[in-house]
């Protein structure tokens, strides 16, 4: 099979709000591809001269920018961020949360037969253009809308709280350590953040004792038993990664560069109630997560033992803890002891991210996969600075979309 080679990309500050800044998408789209093309030594004129040869094309992440800004038909819209990208093959791509991922899917197929030797892959979304009470809304629509977004306020804050609640009964968990390990889950996030300096909440103010005492004035509940910092970040951002062809790696002399070792790609019952009723025939809570890890790990011929670094979809904490066991770092029920053994921390044996995730480092929906692949990308090239992971050859990621529905999986490493 054709390699995948990651060249490089860029990642907008998720701290910025580009609305307050009287900024459009087209200026956070501008910035982030340029910067981008500028990591991998790519120009304007490059991108001309691929497209003259059909050898480049662009793929655009993203869940909602028709209610957030307006706006559809987003593989197009790039034409107006540069002439360059006149003539370009384009196209936009969704699966709520995994809208990045998806992309890179897509860029992946035609990579690996030879369509096309680069692959601007971008995501973004712009979500500070609402309050978060219609924000919720917008989001509701990545759950089955009519049974569980409809009328109902933060919707997914409920349906990941449910999350909780099932692994709570499934395993006859003890409450006050399971949650304790879900606080302890977002201070390990949060913390991370703090050496990411595009990281929404680098400079936020979190100790550990907030993060499990909830129900108060600085952590409220937001659904079922998850407080705020249980919950992801709204945010405002872009990242892009540029993907190639060994051909074209060889052309331009790109040395040490990774490549795509093994994905997975499984979908779970969208109405989480069916979700829970497919799992009682397994020992995960999430089979299609778990299964979608093991595709990776057989496309990749890796273990979990081969793996030094995670990227995980805390869009809550409960996404999160049910990851740790479908990674393969514990068994089903027993993922509180990956907690608090300090296995996930920056400095544990298995690292979950060191990005600070989508609690510390911020959840643009349709940025988010390639965001996490970029963090892989930077992880095995020892490029992350101050949350580099010592020793990194291979990394993974998990990227969810929807209440765990849409479930992708990458594993990155060196190339050999």
């Amino acid at each position: 099979m054709e390699k995948v080679y990651i060249l490089g990309g860029s990642q907008t500050d998720f701290q910025r709000n580009w609305s307050k800044e009287g900024k459009n998408v087209i200026a956070l789209l501008r910035e982030n591809i340029f910067d981008a093309l500028k990591d991998v030594n790519l120009t304007k004129e490059d991108v001309i001269e691929l497209n003259k040869e059909n050898r480049i094309a662009i793929f655009v992440g993203n869940f909602i920018a028709e209610n957030y800004i307006n706006q559809g038909h987003l593989g197009a819209l790039l034409t107006e961020v540069d002439p360059c990208f006149y003539g370009v093959p384009s196209g936009r791509f969704e699966a709520a949360c995994a809208s990045g991922s998806v992309a890179i899917d897509a860029a992946c197929s035609k990579i690996r037969d030879k369509t096309y030797d680069v692959a601007i892959v971008v995501g973004f979304e712009m979500m500070k253009t609402v309050d978060s009470k219609i924000g919720g809304s917008f989001l509701g629509k990545a759950a089955y809308f009519e049974e569980e977004g409809k009328n109902i306020d933060f919707p997914f804050p409920k349906l990941f709280a449910r999350l909780a609640d099932t692994m709570l009964d499934k395993y006859n968990l003890d409450e006050e350590r399971f949650m304790n390990a879900l606080g302890k889950i977002s201070y390990i996030n949060y913390s991370n953040a703090k050496n990411n300096s595009n990281a929404q909440t680098r400079g936020w103010y979190i100790d550990e004792k907030q993060v499990v005492q909830r129900n108060t004035v600085t952590n409220p509940i937001i659904g079922g038993k998850l407080a705020l910092t249980d919950c992801s970040q709204v945010t405002d951002g872009a990242a892009t990664i540029i993907l190639s062809s060994k051909k074209f790696k060889e052309e331009r002399k790109y040395q040490n560069k990774p490549v795509i070792k093994g994905f997975g790609h499984r979908v779970a019952p969208m109405l989480f109630d069916r979700k829970v009723e497919d799992s009682k025939r397994s020992e995960y809570v999430l089979p299609w997560t778990r299964q979608a890890c093991l595709d990776a790990y057989r496309r990749a011929d890796l273990t979990v033992d081969d793996i030094d670094v995670f990227e995980t979809h805390d869009c809550f904490t409960s996404s999160e803890y049910a990851a740790i066991s479908c990674f393969g770092l514990t068994e089903p029920g027993k993922e509180y002891e990956a907690v608090e053994r300090g296995l996930i921390s920056f400095n544990g044996d298995k690292p979950i991210n060191p990005s600070g995730g989508l609690i510390g480092c911020g959840h643009p929906v349709g940025a988010t996969g390639v965001r996490m692949m970029l963090d892989l990308y930077k992880q095995v090239s020892s490029l992350a600075g101050k949350y580099q992971v010592k020793n990194v050859k291979n990394a993974m990621m998990l990227n969810l979309g929807g209440s765990a529905t849409t479930n992708y999986v990458y594993i990155v490493g060196e190339d050999s």
